[in-house]
């Protein structure tokens, strides 16, 4: 039986980075370009939490909404703990790597400010134990990465890239926020811990409801966005207009780690037929086509970049199979991809940095001039690309034989999953030889001599290819009788954490094979197609290159852009119809919407109207009959003081329908409402015309159709609700009054008691109103124009 957490430690775990983000411009001022080692001691502290964390297991949480059941709530497990420790372990050596790379860079305080802050939504997504607690922090880290990849706020690249990240993730964000509603409408809850801790029954529930297929497909649309995958992948690789370690931080270990993690936080939940069809092939088109892609990048970021989605790609297909093969797969690639991902990005920063181009055209030789950084690009690069023995080859092994089984088990349109994952690995290892290329060979005259970088630069890419330098050795003595037990038990406690209720799963091992398996065959496969394919790589480029230019619609940038600029030459026209300085215009407009709005919501839940006509007594006919009059007597006026004073009589009528019905309180406020309308009309009026203008006959017979229809409109609704017996609520309201809220009163306790909140809210609007008025005011008088 494990301990629980402690609710404390989780919290603190959690609040610390965003503490510090709030303190990062007062300690910036003291501690300069040194702040980058005040955040790596955040980060610190947060992984030794993240370590205090680990061996335990279960939720802990606050009331947060109790009439939605929805607490602040954290859970923890293995996975958690897993991704928890990449967030904060990494961010030590991103931030250590910054002291050197943004030395001379612009922004430094908003820079540290806002990666930590994102450091600490990441581990609000990772240990939430609540719906809405994980959609609040997955939302956090959105607007976090919209500052961090538009860091370069003046340049149009980053704000366009920006805004693309922001769109298309919240975008996701908000499906995935239906799929939950979903989940918790079918459980009962929003207690992510509580449906972890019975998936059984989760499942059941959600299978009884007939929504599996719905959230299985909305919280993929939530993942794929964030990690993504084909076709949301649009925004990631324009996402390196980031300074570079915030590309390292963002695309190797969190934002794009928070859509797998999903998939391995609902896996236990949701997985089936369904969730392996979806997620299967959507992972696995999306690892060859960005693989394509990678290989026709024309700089280093962009081709991690493009690799970046490819290996995120094979993580999703591994969280896609049923098996626990699948859910190895998954979490294995997660630590592999993260040490060689995060060391490349590193290394891409400092050849920018030193040689002042990230170009392959304009690079190659480094490897004197960089020798260190060479040997971290070997190990990692070669882990990228999936060539033995290195970490990378393990966990794209455990793909090929899921993918095989799969296919030997369910046949037909399923063997097309182990050939795509082999032709994928073919390109994965020659865009991962194009990255090598940029170190040996020969070296451009026009280079020159390439500086080395400083040991703050250095030293994280070293750490981290040596951790992938490990693992991948651990298979050389795994083979040999010698396994790396702390990496294998590791590795499946964590993936026993995604795995669903009643699945076999034996303990984790890894080794370089010895004898010859499908998955062996494969592997052959792809390294002797990419060695080969290696040799005309520019044949593939051109070809590719070619087909997106001649075909733009090839291309997922097309759609993106035409749909985004679309809606904005869209909404353009639209404001020029509608903003044309109209009164006339804006009423109509107003009028039309609110009758076609409402008239859907009649058609939607299908509301008959009552066909009795209610019984009116002889005074109230004479009301009513005399407003009649008056409204008539309005539209005909012909002039602005007699239409205004016909106006009036039909609102004194209506203070005596409601006095003649028993609401003294609500006719004194119609009779103050009106007095004050009547005396602001007067003034108005004195600076207008005296006389109505002439009106063409198509627009006045528009107004008086659309007159028509407002008013039977109202009238209908008028007749459902006076229809309706609410005797429920009018019932609480007066046996609660005075009990509850003290009040005699019955229409003041409802206005300030029942419903505070909403008369509050009008209050700010008028104060609002109000303070814009005076404003106005105030800049006449001074002779100024808004």
């Amino acid at each position: 039986m494990q301990p629980t957490p402690d609710l404390w430690v989780l919290v603190a775990l959690v609040g610390l980075p965003f503490a510090a983000a709030a303190a990062t411009p007062a300690v910036a001022r003291q501690l300069g370009n040194r702040t980058a080692y005040y955040a790596a001691a955040v980060a610190a502290v947060c992984l030794a939490l993240v370590a205090s964390l680990a061996g335990t297991h279960g939720g802990a949480s606050v009331t947060w909404v109790g009439p939605l059941s929805v607490t602040f709530g954290f859970y923890v497990d293995g996975l958690a703990t897993f991704v928890g420790a990449l967030a904060s372990g990494v961010g030590v050596l991103v931030f250590v790597y910054s002291a050197g790379y943004m030395r001379e860079e612009p922004g430094q305080t908003k820079y540290y400010a806002t990666m930590l802050a994102f450091m600490g939504s990441m581990l609000g997504v990772v240990y939430a134990g609540d719906l809405v607690v994980l959609f609040c922090f997955w939302e956090l880290t959105s607007v976090a990465s919209f500052l961090l990849v538009g860091h370069y706020s003046e340049e149009r690249e980053s704000r366009y890239s920006a805004r693309k990240a922001m769109l298309l993730t919240v975008g996701g964000g908000l499906f995935m926020l239906v799929g939950f509603v979903l989940l918790a409408s079918a459980t009962g809850t929003y207690s992510l811990a509580a449906m972890l801790a019975e998936p059984a029954a989760t499942r059941a529930a959600v299978e009884q409801a007939g929504l599996l297929l719905p959230i299985v497909s909305l919280v993929g649309v939530g993942a794929a966005a964030k990690s993504a995958q084909f076709p949301l992948h649009v925004w990631l690789p324009n996402a390196m207009a980031a300074p570079t370690p915030v590309s390292a931080f963002l695309h190797s270990a969190t934002m794009v780690k928070a859509g797998v993690f999903l998939l391995g936080r609902m896996r236990p939940l949701l997985v089936g037929d369904d969730w392996t069809h979806i997620f299967v092939t959507l992972g696995l088109v999306t690892m060859l086509i960005a693989a394509v892609l990678a290989v026709c990048a024309t700089e280093l970021k962009e081709l991690l970049a493009y690799s970046t989605v490819s290996h995120l790609g094979l993580i999703v297909a591994g969280f896609g199979f049923s098996t626990a093969v699948g859910a190895e797969t998954g979490v294995f690639h997660i630590l592999n991809h993260a040490a060689f991902k995060a060391a490349l990005f590193l290394v891409a920063g400092i050849v920018a940095h030193e040689a002042g181009t990230r170009k392959f055209s304009e690079l190659g030789g480094l490897a004197c001039d960089l020798p260190v950084v060479a040997g971290v690009t070997v190990v990692a690069a070669l882990g990228m690309g999936g060539v033995p023995p290195f970490n990378g080859f393990y966990s794209k092994e455990l793909l090929f034989e899921a993918a095989y089984h799969l296919a030997a088990h369910d046949g037909g349109l399923t063997w097309a999953y182990p050939v795509i994952a082999v032709v994928g690995s073919v390109f994965t290892l020659v865009y991962s030889l194009r990255f090598l290329a940029v170190f040996f060979g020969e070296k451009p005259e026009a280079l020159g001599h390439v500086h080395r970088a400083p040991w703050s630069m250095n030293g994280p890419p070293l750490l981290l290819a040596g951790f992938a330098g490990v693992v991948g050795l651990g298979g050389v003595t795994a083979a040999l009788g010698f396994p790396l037990a702390p990496v294998e038990s590791f590795v499946g406690h964590v993936a026993a954490s995604t795995l669903p209720p009643g699945a076999d799963h034996l303990s984790f091992h890894y080794y370089l094979p010895t004898y010859v398996s499908p998955a062996v065959v494969m592997s052959a496969l792809a390294l002797g197609g990419g060695a080969l394919t290696y040799l005309v790589w520019e044949r593939v480029q051109a070809a590719v290159t070619g087909a997106l230019d001649a075909v733009p619609p090839l291309g997922a940038d097309w759609w993106y852009d035409t749909l985004v600029f679309g809606a904005n030459r869209a909404s353009t026209a639209t404001h020029r119809t509608l903003w044309t300085d109209r009164l006339r215009t804006y009423a109509t407009w107003t009028f039309a919407g609110a009758v076609g709005l409402g008239g859907l919501g009649y058609l939607a839940t299908s509301v008959g109207v009552p066909l009795a006509t209610p019984t009116l007594g002889i005074p109230l006919t004479v009301i009513l009959a005399v407003a009649a009059l008056a409204a008539v007597a309005a539209i005909r006026a012909p002039s602005h003081v007699a239409g205004v004073l016909a106006l009036s009589v039909v609102g004194f009528g209506v203070t005596v329908f409601f006095v003649l019905a028993s609401a003294p309180d609500v006719a004194l406020t119609q009779v103050v409402v009106e007095t004050v309308t009547f005396v602001v009309f007067l003034v108005i009026l004195d600076k207008l015309p005296s006389y109505y203008g002439r009106i063409q006959r198509s627009r006045a017979a528009r107004d008086a159709v659309l007159s028509v229809i407002v008013g039977g409109f109202v009238t209908v609704t008028t007749l459902v609700a006076t229809g309706a017996t609410p005797d429920s609520i009018a019932s609480y309201f007066v046996e609660n009054s005075v009990p509850e809220a003290g009040g005699h009163n019955l229409v003041n306790v409802i206005l300030v008691d029942f419903r505070g909140i909403d008369t509050m809210g009008e209050i700010a609007v008028i104060a609002m109103a109000a303070v814009a008025v005076l404003t106005l005011i105030v800049m006449r008088e001074r002779g100024e124009t808004p």
